[in-house]
């Protein structure tokens, strides 16, 4: 029973604190947050510096609060503190430069948070630094330590540091002070400062420079090095040569031999270099003593005479062909005959760096095999020299060549051809003969490249095997000829002539075309044109000639026909004209003949009708007026004549095909008027005289009727029949003897 009273205590006990937490939490509230900078928001460096952060808090509990204050310079914060007061101190002693900024304060309570207002704080003025080094005499090479330092100043600082107020070397630092290292390679005294600036403020400037160190350096002439060799004089190849490199001053240095860019010998001390000298072993040997980045140095001059010269490697013959005999021959020359003579140098032979004989000369035959890199070495008093290499390839004689022609070769145009050979090493000469004559030559050097030649022409197919080339790479007596130019020859095609089986063809039968050419390889393409118009046929023919029949021809087909011959050559040749004719049919010109018979006819019966019917109303008037009327004027009547020439004439405007030209009418009279039927028709019927007493009215109203009545007669139709020209007469009479008897 007393546990579960406890447990119940504990449970009211707990849920009363949970209560007056959430009811603190409910009744804090922050009024407002200020800040204050003291004395002032500009001081100088040095002077104290008082932030003031004062929070104004509304509160409903008995129980003190607890204040988090945060003072932020440059939204950073630099100072933060928990405390049961409202009011917060952060004192700047002293103030300096990498303390200007923008500063706010913020408080935080519970929940609640809040920020001050943003003051400005500057501070100006900079301490002045100190240089120290680390000892104010050095030898030359050695380095200088120094230190410089602004012990009141904060924040990150770069210091600068100058000698002979020449900037030589900066550093950077989160302290007030830095170090640096400085190599002295000057023989004079050095003076050096420094001074620092904030790195965060550049804007504040450079502080004052700091007090002048005076370093004193000295010269390292202990470690300069001497040199000398033994013998100094009359150095031959073969002679053994002692340089020494001596120091007076050992300690903490490096001595070096040298010769040019090659070293000979390193040592911490004094030292001796002994070798056998050879001639280019002559030069400046340098001996070199560095201590630190100080460096002295000591040269001496070695001259080397040759004991004997260089050897020299010699082939004969040069070039050399395969098969052919060589001689490689190495020789020097003595310079020094008081040391040595010819009998002492030795020499040895290697072949692509193995010896292959120890004598001065080699005779060889030149082959595949023997082809290679030799040199020749010469041996004396320990001295070696080697020879320039020599590199043996022996050549390739040239083989027979091959002419080609590379072009169409056409009889009368100009083409190309090649002489090559299979074999041979370069440069090859070839020449071009024709007949065994020289005409011109090509120097080959090298694979790529061809021996072409022009030929202008050739008159005739066998001039062909005229042409022959020759090739030679050893001397023009070593030459090698080619077989003759073979190669086909295509002869071009001459004039062509066409030829008609016929001149004049009937229409409907077959005409055969033949073109025939003299000359022209085969195959020849024959083409046929008629009026400049090309026949749908060309035929390649393997002969002189071509055929092309035209079948069942007509009449628009005849004109002037001429061939075209061609063939490999491309050049075409041309025929000249000939000239065809295409008659009609037979069985239209029986038709044409038959029509005009027809048509002849036909005009024949109109015309009697036309006249027949004009001469009736006519006969009883010629009767009454006319006294004398004659039978048919004679052929030699001027009238008639012209009458009928008239009518000839227009017969001929309005003839017909089948009179030719010529009147049907004119012919009759031309084929009847013979004297004998003239006589008839004049004997038939005679004028009668006029009577004298007949008066002049009567002969005048005959008269006119007369020349009528002659008038109509001359243009009458010869076709009205005589029978009704003799009853107009007998009535003219027996009028003419009526009115007579009255009288």
């Amino acid at each position: 029973m007393s546990m579960c009273l406890l447990w119940l205590g504990l449970l009211r006990i707990s849920l009363s604190a949970l209560w007056q937490a959430v009811d603190t939490q409910a009744a804090v509230t922050i009024d407002h947050v200020k800040l204050t900078v003291l004395p002032a928001n500009n001081v100088e460096s040095g002077t104290n510096v008082v932030l003031r952060c004062e929070a104004n808090v509304s509160q409903s509990l008995p129980q003190p609060l607890i204040y988090s204050f945060s003072i932020l310079q440059d939204n950073q914060v630099m100072y933060s503190k928990n405390i049961s007061t409202s009011v917060v101190e952060r004192t700047l002693s002293p103030a300096r430069v990498s303390n200007s900024g923008r500063y706010q304060c913020r408080v935080h309570i519970h929940d609640k948070r809040k920020t001050s207002n943003s003051l400005s704080l500057t501070v100006t003025g900079f301490q002045v630094p100190m240089l120290k080094v680390k000892s104010d005499i050095v030898f030359e090479g050695d380095n200088i330590i120094a230190t410089c330092s602004a012990p009141e100043e904060t924040g990150g600082l770069m210091f600068f540091f100058y000698e002979d107020n020449l900037e030589v070397n900066k550093e950077t630092s989160s302290t007030n002070s830095a170090t640096t290292t400085l190599t002295m390679q000057k023989l004079t005294d050095i003076y050096l400062h420094c001074t620092y600036m904030v790195i965060m403020h550049p804007n504040a400037g450079v502080s004052n420079k700091s007090n002048t160190v005076k370093v004193i350096v000295r010269d390292l002439d202990v470690i300069t090095p001497q040199i000398s060799i033994s013998p100094k004089e009359n150095v031959v190849e073969g002679d053994r040569v002692q340089i020494a490199c001596t120091v007076q001053y050992p300690s903490d240095l490096e001595l070096y031999l040298t010769k040019g860019n090659t070293l000979l010998r390193k040592s911490h001390t004094t030292f001796t270099y002994s070798f056998v000298v050879k001639a280019e072993d002559s030069g400046d040997y340098v001996c070199k003593a560095e201590k630190g980045s100080v460096q002295k140095r000591a040269a001496y001059p070695l001259n080397v005479a040759e004991l004997f010269s260089k050897p020299i490697l010699r082939m004969s013959p040069d070039p050399v062909f395969e098969g052919e005999r060589f001689t490689l021959t190495c020789s020097c020359t003595v310079k020094s005959s008081l040391k040595i003579g010819k009998a002492d140098i030795k020499y040895v032979l290697l072949k692509d760096g193995r010896q292959i004989a120890a004598v001065a000369k080699y005779d060889d035959t030149a082959s595949l095999a023997t082809n290679g890199n030799y040199y020749c070495m010469a041996m004396a008093k320990e001295v070696k020299k080697t020879s320039s290499s020599l590199d043996l390839k022996a050549k390739v004689p040239v083989s027979a060549p091959v002419l080609r022609a590379l072009d169409k070769v056409i009889v009368g145009k100009p083409f190309r051809v090649s002489c090559e050979a299979e074999n041979g090493t370069f440069p090859i000469t070839y020449s071009l003969l024709k007949n065994h004559a020289a005409m011109t030559y090509r120097t080959v050097v090298e694979a790529a490249e061809r021996a072409i030649f022009n030929i202008t022409s050739i008159s005739f197919p066998e001039e062909i095997y005229s042409f022959t080339c020759e090739a030679y790479n050893h001397g023009p007596s070593f030459s090698r000829k080619s077989e003759s130019l073979r190669a086909p020859v295509i002869v071009p095609v001459s004039r062509p002539v066409l030829e008609l089986m016929e001149e004049t063809v009937t229409e409907g039968s077959d005409l055969t075309l033949i073109c025939r050419v003299k000359q022209g390889t085969y195959p020849i393409t024959f083409t046929w044109y008629h009026n400049r118009i090309m026949l749908h046929l060309s035929t390649q023919e393997v002969g002189g000639e071509g055929r092309h029949i035209i079948r069942a021809i007509e009449r628009n087909q005849r004109g002037d026909y001429y061939c075209e011959a061609t063939n490999s050559a491309l050049e075409t040749k041309k025929s000249y004209p000939a000239r065809l004719g295409v008659s009609l049919a037979l069985w239209k010109k029986a038709l044409i003949g038959v029509f005009c018979i027809l048509l002849l006819v036909a005009i024949a019966i109109v015309l009697a009708v036309f006249f027949k019917k004009m001469s009736h109303p006519r006969r009883k008037k010629q009767a009454t007026e006319l006294s004398v009327k004659p039978s048919r004027p004679k052929s030699g009547d001027p009238m008639r004549v012209s009458l009928t020439l008239d009518i000839e004439d227009n017969t001929a405007l309005n003839g017909t095909p089948c009179v030719m030209g010529r009147n049907v009418w004119s012919e009759h009279v031309s084929g009847s008027d013979s004297d004998d039927h003239t006589d008839e028709e004049s004997e038939l019927v005679q004028p009668q005289e006029v009577d004298p007493s007949i008066d002049d009215s009567v002969k005048k109203s005959i008269e006119p009727e007369y020349s009528v009545q002659h008038t109509e007669v001359q243009v009458s139709t010869p076709g009205v029949s005589e029978q009704a020209e003799g009853q107009a007469a007998l009535e003219y009479a027996q009028l003419n003897n009526s009115e007579q008897e009255p009288a």
